[in-house]
């Protein structure tokens, strides 16, 4: 009697190993990758929010933008088409936090460089300073890659409703004049349907690892 609880013990242990694998085995082939948010204004915080479209649910894009970069060539959307990228908002004169989130971008640069599928676009919020020779002097010093990253300046206007009303990175209150400023620390993940999939801190490191990984799953929808 005492072999056989011996013998029960050991097939019960085996079992439960066996079926263990089993159930790890099938929760590997079923295990699907929950996806990333798409982000509306009505789910983001008010304050990044430009007041008008405060109400929108669905079919948030961001808008058509045409800017000029480091190397004096328009950029537009037509050049992010089919792209997931990382924008944000900065500006070369800035001594706080935009040479830590530019140290951080080129960090992100270094890691998608062999991957044709994903670039950087960075807006100066100072546009009056941050002419195209400002932007190439700024591009050179920080090893800017053309190819992947372009620094764009334009109307001030335009680059401020962008922020605004496409990017949600408001922090501040304002019309784009000559006396506003935009300064935030956010990185948005933009997808090739030009949807916001993705807001992390651009200080952070932790928050940059996160987005490296974030950019992979992404790709894999």
């Amino acid at each position: 009697m005492l072999s056989f609880f011996k013998d029960y013990k050991k097939f019960a242990i085996g079992f439960a190993i066996l079926s263990a694998i089993i159930i790890s085995i099938f929760y590997s082939i079923l295990k699907v990758d929950k996806p990333l948010p798409i982000y509306q204004p009505n789910k983001v915080e008010v304050e990044l929010v430009d007041s008008t479209i405060q109400h929108v649910k669905k079919y948030h894009k961001i808008a058509d933008f045409s800017l000029t970069n480091q190397n004096g060539k328009t950029v537009t959307q037509d050049d992010y088409k089919d792209k997931i990228y990382v924008a944000d908002f900065f500006f070369t004169t800035c001594g706080t936090i935009c040479p830590i989130m530019t140290d951080n971008m080129r960090d992100i640069q270094k890691e998608i460089m062999g991957d044709d599928d994903v670039m950087l676009l960075s807006h100066s919020v100072t546009p009056k300073i941050d002419s195209v020779e400002q932007l190439k002097r700024y591009a050179r010093r920080k090893g800017v890659n053309d190819a992947k990253w372009n620094l764009v300046t334009g109307d001030k206007k335009h680059i401020y409703e962008l922020a605004r009303k496409s990017y949600l990175a408001v922090k501040t209150n304002g019309t784009g004049d000559e006396y506003d400023m935009i300064h935030t620390e956010n990185f948005m993940l933009i997808d090739k349907k030009r949807q916001i999939r993705g807001f992390y801190d651009g200080t952070d490191r932790e928050a940059i690892s996160k987005l490296l990984k974030d950019i992979e799953k992404l790709k894999r929808e």
